[in-house]
């Protein structure tokens, strides 16, 4: 059986190679496998006058291959193997056996399939980005297809994510998995511990582990505080934290080590936020992504229908529409506003020490969507002990935040050094990739072209970054709550610190007018803010028990 799946993904990989006559190969390959499996299951038998749409169920290993035949007729960037793809289902179909067809609408359930980059109509930029992502993963994942609204950035986050997982580093293939569902859970983010899962096991890793972080080595159990804290409050992480992962004698970790699982944590803590952000649907290969039940006759499944995805238009909401009719020109008023105020007075210091302090005790209070417990479903919890523990409001309990001045310790004149000297080359890359996240502009706000967006997307970074204590000394918080609304700041709350609890609901409630590129643009400032703030504290810590 291992033989076996090792030459079938070798097959698969061959249909990420920019040589069409390796495609066409690797295709025709898995053309005769099918129609082997298929005559494998032997006469089909005469159709019965009952319901039309059936045909034989295939066998499970014949699903799976159906299934990922499916994801590649709508998601390769080759159009040959997509055009093979379908011919090749087509003639499964016309011999009477089963074959699957895709669930919900699309990448996001939050926007329109329509909207989204077709993997057929890019630029010739964007098509190549494509091919390299196919080539890397042999998918093109449903998060790379909604990054896609900005090439330049999904470039950086490719090339970052791909170093972490595949190239050179400290870590083995299959711990580096591992971490990543480890990190994923810690938001019952399915969709990335799926995805990870199946790459640990491609890996060589021990399918004992995923019983249950208790089940994996001493070593990675013991990361375990360490990603519970990164993920919900990195504020209270100290260098004795560091320091009983760096001495656990023969469970120990190295200095290199280290820097490499605490850059995949925050990397997939704030993955799960962008996931959960964008309301990012299951690839079309695995569970929850496709059927092969036929559809029924008003094309409507009862999810569809639970979720409320008919017809109707979601702008159409009578809540609230009259007010925002104005919504950008009174922000871009604001704006204007704010920069004349910055131009003629100077706060003093302590007055923007009180706005920061201020703000920050505000975001703790701003209530994340329907606060009820989530309990994580027991497949996800089993990644991760004490799933009670989260991001818990903590003035509510007197706890208090601490304040992180960025002057003492910032990624830019501390962070950066540390992970280039540790980990060679992804200081380098990280930097690229918040950078690219923050200074990213079109000069766009909704339908007005030529706008000068910095003071929003700085207003943005420094929210998150307050969320978690961070202060930076220049900066005047009183900019904030003219620029983000309350609806804005439940989204963002609920994004960085519960993503698991974003609905569509959210989704549409803040910045109504703008396009779904810009709330992209906006979930993509909260993943790199969100990850900076707890590497932030992760390498703060790391540095203290170094000196």
């Amino acid at each position: 059986m291992e033989m076996q799946d090792q030459e079938s993904s070798g097959r698969w990989d061959s249909l990420g190679s920019r040589d069409a006559n390796s495609r066409i190969e690797a295709m025709e390959n898995i053309h005769l496998e099918v129609m082997r499996k298929v005559e494998a299951i032997g006469p089909i038998p005469a159709p019965a006058p009952s319901p039309p749409a059936s045909g034989s169920p295939p066998s499970s290993e014949l699903n799976h291959i159906l299934a990922h035949l499916l994801m590649l007729s709508k998601r390769c960037p080759f159009e040959d193997v997509r055009e093979r793809c379908i011919r090749l289902l087509q003639s499964v179909q016309d011999l009477g056996v089963r074959i699957p067809r895709p669930l919900g609408n699309g990448p996001s359930r939050f926007i329109p399939e329509k909207e989204i980059l077709q993997v057929s109509k890019v630029d010739a930029r964007t098509q190549s980005i494509f091919e390299d992502a196919f080539a890397a993963l042999g998918r093109l994942d449903n998060i790379s297809l909604v990054m896609g609204f900005h090439p330049q950035y999904l470039e950086s986050f490719l090339r970052t994510q791909h170093y972490l997982l595949q190239m050179d580093g400290p870590l083995s293939l299959h711990y580096r998995h591992y971490i990543g569902i480890m990190a994923a859970a810690r938001h019952q983010c399915s969709y990335l511990v799926n995805q990870h899962v199946e790459n640990f096991l491609h890996f060589g890793g021990d399918p004992k582990w995923l019983n249950g972080l208790g089940e994996a080595p001493q070593k990675l159990q013991q990361l375990g505080e360490l990603n519970k804290i990164l993920a919900h409050r990195p504020w209270l992480l100290t260098k004795e934290h560091i320091e009983r992962l760096l001495k656990a004698e023969e469970h120990s970790w190295s200095l290199a080590e280290l820097i490499h699982a605490v850059v995949l944590l925050t990397h997939y803590h704030s993955l799960a936020s962008f996931t959960f952000g964008c309301g990012i649907m299951p690839e079309i290969h695995c569970e929850g992504g496709h059927t092969f039940r036929p559809p029924s006759l008003s094309q409507y499944c009862v999810c569809d229908i639970a979720n409320g995805n008919g017809h109707a238009n979601h702008h159409d909401d009578p809540f609230g529409n009259e007010e925002m009719c104005g919504e950008v020109e009174v922000l871009m008023e604001r704006m204007k506003q704010l920069q004349e105020c910055r131009d003629d007075e100077e706060a003093s210091q302590e007055e923007m020490a009180t706005r920061f302090e201020r703000e920050k005790t505000e975001s703790m209070l701003v209530v994340t969507a329907e606060d009820e417990e989530c309990v994580p479903p027991r497949d996800i919890s089993r990644h991760f002990e004490d799933p009670s523990y989260g991001y818990k409001d903590f003035s509510r309990r007197g706890e208090h935040v601490p304040t992180f001045r960025v002057q003492d310790y910032s990624w830019e004149d501390h962070g950066f050094s540390l992970v280039n000297r540790l980990y060679p080359d992804v200081g380098q890359m990280l930097d690229e990739k918040f950078q690219m996240a923050y200074n990213l502009t079109y000069n766009t706000m909704a339908t007005h072209k030529d706008v000068d967006t910095s003071m929003l997307r700085r207003a943005i970074w420094n929210y998150i970054h307050c969320m978690f204590g961070i202060r930076y000394d220049d900066y005047d918080y009183g900019e904030i709550n003219q620029l983000l609304d309350r609806s804005f700041k439940i989204y963002i709350k609920t994004m960085v610190c519960s993503p698991e609890k974003t609905t569509k609901r959210m989704y549409e409630s803040f910045w109504r007018q703008f396009q779904h590129s810009e709330k992209v643009h906006v979930n993509l400032l909260l993943m790199e803010a969100r990850m900076q703030a707890e590497l932030l504290y992760a390498l703060r810590a790391i540095t203290r028990y170094m000196t």
